[in-house]
């Protein structure tokens, strides 16, 4: 069974930082690339931050590009979103995905995946 279980939300002060975790079992995580997107009530997905499957490459949207940083470990089976500098338009649920069918800088330009998780909430105050 696959799972994606995502951590490390919360509540948090604009400037500050918060490091989310995905960890995934079920399926052969390190040949999947990995993509973390968020979710805000009334707007649409929005990917963020691709890995590739050795954590050699990564690649960020526009709006988070040089405050968020995506690594994995895949002895671990875990990917994780470094985020600092947080804003409150940050505010959203965020999810991790997996996804092998395409490249994965490609997968920012989606918004459906193979797998994904349940999602953890982040709340940034101003």
């Amino acid at each position: 069974q696959v799972r994606l279980v995502e951590s490390g939300g919360g509540l948090v002060q604009a400037g500050g930082s918060l490091r989310l975790s995905c960890a995934a079992s079920g399926f052969a995580f390190s040949s999947y690339p990995m993509v973390w997107f968020r979710q805000a009530p009334g707007k649409a997905r929005e990917s963020l931050a691709a890995i590739n499957w050795s954590g050699g490459s990564a690649a960020y949207s526009d709006s988070v590009k040089g405050r968020f940083f995506v690594s994995r470990d895949n002895a671990e089976s875990t990917v994780y979103l470094q985020m600092n500098s947080l804003k409150p338009e940050d505010t959203a649920n965020y999810y991790c995905a997996a996804d092998r069918s395409t490249s994965y800088y490609r997968l920012l330009e989606r918004s459906n995946y193979e797998y994904w998780g349940q999602g953890t909430q982040v709340t940034v105050s101003a």
